[in-house]
């Protein structure tokens, strides 16, 4: 009798255990991730957007919102340039995102210099906010937040998620065609290649978005747990947005389901121009209008538009 009368005993004290432990991880998953944010966090000052918005997001009530992805090649002594460019529509109540890449070559004016240029020079003449209102100019949404990556530092950020799958469409080099698995290295050389491609930027343009959507995935999987404190130090090493903390939490409760689900939108029917003795390339004025459109839907502007 002694002996069964320990078990009850036993099992308090296991709990007891259990739930110290927990709270303890629990302290410290909370601390390197504040500690992470703080990091990341850039406020971003603008004068005037370029697309002026009616209300202001609020995440509470699961508003649509967009965000600008910056893949920039920084330099010593040099801003560098935003190679890479991808807008994303993200609408909880229709459980999906929207991602459309935009050629870093194309031609349209330059909002804050006057003047008409490659859209990847944006970030270089201006940095984040040149680049946010030059993008919101071309494509005639708001674009409410932005998230700059360090391409140099983008392996380490898959490598911290322990890698990616991707569904390869052309092989080349040591990358066969189908399902593949890529580590941080890997990754950025997946994403880099374009002269073996027949459709140059464009295919690199949904490599990218392909890795980008393995990170997410990964990233939103209970198992990125166990390394929380890799993903985190990558992330504060690497990235930069305007999103502060409070927001992203909000953001993973109640907009995660969406953010993982994304559907990719093509830009192909424009055409190379040369100007100056410059490559640009013009996008199809009915083309962007049609992305236009679909982007606006999906952030639910259209009767603020009208």
């Amino acid at each position: 009798m002694k002996k069964k009368r320990k078990w009850p005993k036993y099992l308090l004290i296991g709990f007891l255990l259990l739930l110290v432990v927990g709270g303890i991880y629990a302290y410290s998953v909370y601390s390197d991730f504040t500690k992470a944010i703080d990091t990341m966090h850039e406020p971003v000052e603008r004068e005037t957007p370029s697309v002026e918005r009616t209300d202001i997001v609020n995440f509470e009530e699961q508003d649509p919102f967009s965000v600008l992805l910056l893949g920039v090649d920084e330099r010593e002594d040099d801003r560098g340039r935003s190679d890479t460019m991808v807008v994303m529509t993200v609408n909880p109540e229709l459980d999906s995102s929207k991602m459309v890449s935009i050629p870093r070559d194309t031609y349209t004016e330059i909002i804050g210099r006057g003047t008409m240029d490659k859209i990847n020079h944006a970030y270089a003449f201006g940095g984040i906010e040149m680049s946010m209102d030059t993008t919101e100019n071309l494509l005639d949404i708001p674009i409410d937040y932005v998230v700059q990556v360090n391409m140099e530092g983008f392996e380490d950020i898959v490598d911290a998620v322990d890698g990616v799958t991707v569904n390869n469409t052309l092989a080349f080099d040591n990358f066969p065609e189908g399902e593949i698995e890529l580590n941080g290295e890997q990754a950025l050389d997946y994403v880099q290649m374009r002269k073996q491609d027949p459709r140059g930027d464009f295919g690199r343009q949904d490599r990218q978005k392909q890795v980008i959507q393995g990170v997410m995935r990964k990233g939103a999987s209970i198992n990125s747990l166990w390394n929380y404190k890799d993903i985190f130090d990558a992330l504060g090493q690497n990235v930069r947005t305007n999103m502060t903390f409070d927001e992203m939490v909000d953001v993973q409760r109640n907009y995660q389901s969406a953010v993982t689900n994304v559907e990719q939108m093509i830009v192909e029917d424009g055409t190379g121009e040369t100007i100056n003795g410059i490559w640009y390339y013009m996008m199809n004025d009915a083309e962007l209008a049609e992305i236009t459109a679909t982007l606006k839907e999906h952030l639910e502007l259209e009767e603020a538009q009208e």
